[in-house]
């Protein structure tokens, strides 16, 4: 299991295939907050308004941290599917 305490602000958030996905805010409980300018609003495939305001990432998807990267265990596009808003909803 990946000890989430590594994971520090500024980490930037990549899928499994290597996508950039986000810049860490900070970890809040069990998710990642990531940062509002770096939400993953970029990438392909991605559906919605991803621009504005905090997403969140639950740490249950972090494969592992390699260096000062945060490296999930699903890929860049599927990974915006798991993002919640700040509200707690899905996006």
């Amino acid at each position: 299991m990946t000890d989430i305490s590594q994971i520090k602000e500024h980490m930037e958030v990549i899928g499994a295939d290597g996508v950039h996905v986000g810049t860490v805010d900070g970890v809040e409980g069990d998710r990642i907050k990531l940062t509002k300018k770096d939400s993953g609003a970029q990438i392909e495939q991605a559906e919605g308004s991803h621009e504005g305001h905090h997403h969140y990432i639950s740490t249950g998807l972090v494969a592992g941290i390699e260096g000062d990267k945060v490296r999930l265990s699903a890929t860049g596009a599927n990974a915006v599917n798991f993002e919640e808003e700040e509200g707690g909803q899905q996006g």
